[in-house]
């Protein structure tokens, strides 16, 4: 009696069933993820400008600190969404980042997403108040850089 080998993973690869992610599900992220931001810029931030100005009596300029904290988030940012596409506050709500194919985000996708959040989120959260007339109900910055924020499903599919 020939023996049967259990299927390769390459074969059957399941697939977890994605859908666009509700807004209220993305808001409720993106309150908790600011929360994580905050210790994030308390280790990245606060700490080596206390150290600095402590040692040295030196403050850097404004515009410096401005262009710190935006590297430093991009990098937090970046970091998990190329691996894996999610940040904490993504993953506990079941959320993650794909393209419009729903594929992982390419580095420059994710620099142009996050860059555009910015001015999304700053000019009174114009870019969050896009969603209500958007036919996906999708922020500004994820429809002008070609990204989405999907629901993730616990039941994989065949």
């Amino acid at each position: 009696m020939p023996q049967t080998s259990p299927p390769s993973p390459s074969a059957a690869h399941p697939r977890q069933l994605a859908e666009l992610a509700g807004l209220r599900r993305r808001l409720a992220s993106m309150l908790y993820e600011t929360l994580l931001l905050l210790g994030v810029l308390a280790l990245t931030f606060m700490v080596p400008l206390l150290i600095l100005g402590i040692g040295t009596g030196y403050t850097p300029p404004g515009e410096l600190l401005w262009v710190h904290v935006f590297v430093v988030l991009g990098m937090y940012f970046l970091w998990y969404w190329r691996r894996g596409g999610q940040t904490l506050a993504m993953q506990t709500w079941k959320l993650r980042i794909v393209d419009t194919a729903g594929n992982p985000v390419s580095l420059g996708r994710g620099w142009t997403r996050y860059a555009l959040a910015w001015p999304s989120v700053l000019f009174f959260g114009m870019g969050l108040w896009w969603a209500l007339i958007d036919r996906d109900r999708q922020f500004l910055h994820d429809r002008l850089a070609g990204t989405r924020i999907v629901l993730l499903s616990g039941q994989p599919t065949a």
